[in-house]
């Protein structure tokens, strides 16, 4: 299954969060998102906002200034 990408790249403090929860509300069970965020904050916002959907983060990783997540929607 190809991941969906969201690139949220130069989006501050809360925007990447509401992006990424927007795109999960409308997205089918099982959904793969490519998330990409320079905001460093993200890497706190993202996985506390998937807590309370109870999506899950497949992978995370930092290149750089650029976080990139690989979501899933449950």
């Amino acid at each position: 299954m190809t991941a969906t990408p969201l690139n949220l790249r130069g989006l501050k403090c809360p925007l990447p969060a509401l992006r990424v929860r927007k795109a999960l509300k409308s997205a089918a069970q099982g959904t793969l998102f490519l998330v990409e965020c320079t905001d460093p904050m993200a890497a706190i916002d993202i996985p506390n906002l998937l807590r309370e959907t109870g999506d899950a983060i497949e992978e995370s990783r930092s290149e750089d200034e650029l976080l990139v997540f690989l979501i899933r929607k449950a």
